[in-house]
């Protein structure tokens, strides 16, 4: 039998009764009788049914988890989160170049996590990463912005090393560029916070980015504006 059923039956009655004898709410129940959905203020180009909204202010940034509740409509779950973007800021829609400092603008779907710790419970592909993973940046290389592991051998030029800690103790893959195009961005991920604006990626502290990665299922994306 559900805890809870009973007491939400009596409410209406419970709050009859305050109003009439003059009485103030308990807080608890003045809570639940208040209680309405925060609606995240989304204009999404797509459908789909969880998004992190990660949106910036310089190079800092708040992350509301939102959920849909019906075609274009979402209310948040968790949040908000304080954080971090490119020390530069988001970058204009389009404008994100390799090594610019920014964040791209715009909604992304969110790929696999890795990090150097086990997977925390992200519902999706988790790599536990060793000294050879890196993501390559080099934009002349025909491995540009994807995952590989060192040696080069004369594949790549430079990459992003993906066991660093803290920041890639856990961390996951938001999905730009994927058509990798050159010099548009690379590397470009979710990862712990290190109380400072980053190269490009979106930063949490540990404990959100945990509840934010606990929280996803498959193909949530991020919706990242300014």
């Amino acid at each position: 039998m559900p805890c809870q059923t009973e007491p939400v039956k009596r409410l209406p009655l419970m709050l009859a009764i305050v109003s009439v004898l003059g009485l103030s709410a308990p807080a608890s129940v003045a809570s639940v009788a208040s209680a309405a959905p925060v609606y995240c203020k989304l204009n999404p180009t797509f459908n789909v049914a969880q998004v992190i909204w990660v949106d910036g202010s310089g190079s800092r940034q708040t992350t509301r988890l939102c959920a849909r509740v019906a075609p274009g409509r979402y209310v948040m779950q968790r949040g908000p989160y304080a954080g971090h973007v490119g020390r530069n800021g988001v970058a204009a829609p389009g404008a994100k170049r390799e090594g610019d400092g920014k964040t791209p603008y715009g909604s992304y779907p969110m790929r696999g996590g890795f990090g150097i710790y086990a997977n925390p419970g992200l519902a999706s592909s988790w790599l536990r990463t060793s000294w050879r993973d890196v993501w390559v940046d080099d934009s002349r290389s025909a491995l540009y912005n994807t995952h590989q592991r060192l040696p080069a051998n004369g594949r790549w030029a430079s990459a992003e090393r993906m066991r660093l800690s803290p920041a890639y103790n856990y961390a996951q893959v938001i999905g730009y560029n994927e058509r990798r195009t050159p010099g548009r961005g690379s590397a470009i991920f979710l990862h712990v916070d290190r109380g400072r604006g980053t190269a490009g990626c979106v930063s949490l502290p540990t404990s959100s980015l945990l509840a934010v990665l606990r929280w996803e299922k498959p193909g949530a994306w991020i919706w990242i504006t300014q």
